[in-house]
């Protein structure tokens, strides 16, 4: 199977497609349609990924629904087994799809590294599945009946996932999935799919039975297949707010269980009493690591009172230390954009804060590093950015950082709560008082006090509140396992002949 080469020319882009995974192989796609995956670094196209047509998303769904059956049936030592191979196997290999990553997406090697570090936490927490499927069991809850729970995998389930986190993600997705006994489909980002297949590989080779887990390249055509696709029964989905709400209303109209994860917009509050160092260390990697392409970046920091000015200072000066180039290259902190669009797009909402009012403290239109080759922009610092500016209401999802000044506690306050997405947020202080309130206060999925990117480790969940979250459970943890399972509540009576009798009144336990 070819994966991702580093410095791939244009000239061998025709030479290399990026197919299926079907049924344990490599499908070629026969839609006649493909989409150019870059090479972020260099801006140059280094392969064509196919784009599914409705056909192959049903092949794929034919092939998990023959594969689950024997798979559901299959012991919860066996599934462990196999979880705890791939385990090791994704271990073992967390450098080549380091490198997959970083030659698609554009993230350095050692952010790409991390990346599957955190998304092999779930596939450690899935090697628990024997525990996390124990049911619950009363023993005599009326005279001879015993009442118990049981909790039976869905069937044929679904992943569409993003292009900023192409291993992590989907890990979220398909090891509890695959561990509670469902077949899985997974449809990658068609800007950095090389990884897809990777994983599949991985799997294979862990012992999961083909079938179980398929990969659908494509666009709009495979993911409206799958949403409205009778045989799938769970969407799981992490994007932007108006596709996650449309794959959710329409996913859930078609009687589907639907968790779809939209956008963000994430804030940092700085209390006057903050460790200024402290805070400005955590601003700058929250905000600029991975070039802001994450959905829980730093995009805000709301600065009260007094401490604006030293705050601004503090990450001015950081700011020019940040080495920016190839991800590839040691030592480079920041890579390239994901494609030249979107470098584009996160330029313009630079240039439109100017004419709302906003000061451009640092413009990385400006930086040396927006001149190179490839899809390139610097780090940018906007001051009196307020609400109602596009920087501020849009999700820039770039190396942009906007600063709102407030009055109080209370007005920072105000101002996370009246924006439409709740996904994380944090808050720098030395005050405890002060930072418990907050976690009580804020109306907010995740929330970190002195921790810039709250994301929860693999046995809580992952997920946001209002705009960033459509669907009652949150993503991977033990709302994971919930997902993608489904209840069964059954009362038994073992009877003695000798007590049974007609009885047409309301079922007593008393």
């Amino acid at each position: 199977m070819a994966h991702a080469e580093q410095n791939m020319g244009s000239d061998l882009a025709a030479n290399r497609r990026i197919d299926h995974w079907i049924n344990g192989v490599i499908a070629p796609s026969q839609s006649g349609r493909s989409a150019p995956v870059w090479n972020p670094a260099l801006g140059i196209e280094q392969a064509r990924v196919s784009l599914g047509s409705s056909d192959e998303v049903d092949a794929a769904v034919a092939a998990a629904k023959a594969a689950f059956p024997a798979w559901r049936a299959t012991a919860l030592s066996k599934r462990a087994e196999a979880m705890f191979r791939l385990r090791e196997l994704i271990d073992s290999n967390k450098a080549k799809i380091a490198g997959i990553l970083t030659s698609e997406h554009g993230k350095t090697m050692s952010d790409a590294t991390g990346e599957v570090a955190r998304g092999l936490e779930n596939v450690e927490f899935a090697c628990g599945i024997p525990h996390l499927l124990k049911g619950e069991f009363s023993e005599q809850a009326s005279r001879g009946v015993d009442v118990y729970q049981i909790r039976q995998p869905l069937g044929v389930v679904a992943g569409i996932t993003p292009f900023n986190f192409p291993a992590m993600v989907p890990m979220w997705m398909f090891a509890n999935a695959i561990a509670c006994g469902n077949s899985f489909i997974l449809k990658p980002s068609e800007r950095d799919p090389s990884v897809s297949l990777y994983l599949a590989e991985l799997i294979q080779r862990a012992g999961v039975p083909d079938g179980v887990f398929n990969v659908i390249q494509g666009d709009k055509v495979a993911v409206d297949r799958l949403v409205e696709h009778p045989d799938v029964k769970a969407i799981s989905f992490v994007g932007s707010t108006e596709i996650a709400r449309s794959i959710y209303q329409t996913g859930t109209s078609n009687g589907k269980r639907v968790q779809a994860l939209g956008g963000a917009k994430n804030h940092m509050v700085v209390l006057p009493d903050a460790d200024i160092d402290m805070a400005a260390d955590a601003a700058i990697s929250a905000a600029y690591g991975s070039a802001g392409e994450r959905c829980m970046a730093i995009s805000v920091v709301v600065a009260v009172g007094s401490v604006a000015d030293p705050m601004i200072k503090a990450i001015k000066s950081r700011m020019a230390k940040i080495k920016i180039g190839p991800g590839n290259e040691p030592g480079n902190e920041m890579g390239p954009l994901i494609t030249g669009d979107h470098r584009n797009r996160v330029a313009a909402h630079i240039e439109g804060a100017v004419s709302e009012g906003a000061t451009i403290v640092v413009d990385g239109r400006l930086d040396p590093a927006a001149n190179r080759d490839g899809f390139f922009l610097g780090c940018s610092l906007l001051d009196d950015v307020r609400p109602g500016m596009q920087c501020y209401d849009d999700e820039i999802f770039g190396p942009v950082l906007g600063i709102v000044r407030v009055a109080s506690y209370d007005e920072a306050l105000e101002i996370i709560h009246a924006n439409p997405y709740g996904n994380g947020t944090a808050i720098f202080t030395r005050d405890g008082g002060a930072a418990r309130q907050f976690q009580f206060d804020v109306e907010v999925g995740m929330v970190g006090i002195n921790v810039p990117i709250p994301v929860p480790v693999s046995y809580y969940s992952f997920g946001g509140w209002k705009a960033s979250l459509f669907g009652d459970l949150h993503m991977y943890g033990p709302e994971g396992i919930q997902f993608y399972t489904r209840a069964k509540l059954v009362t038994s009576r073992w009877p003695d002949p000798a007590t049974s009798q007609v009885d047409l009144g309301f079922p007593q336990v008393r």
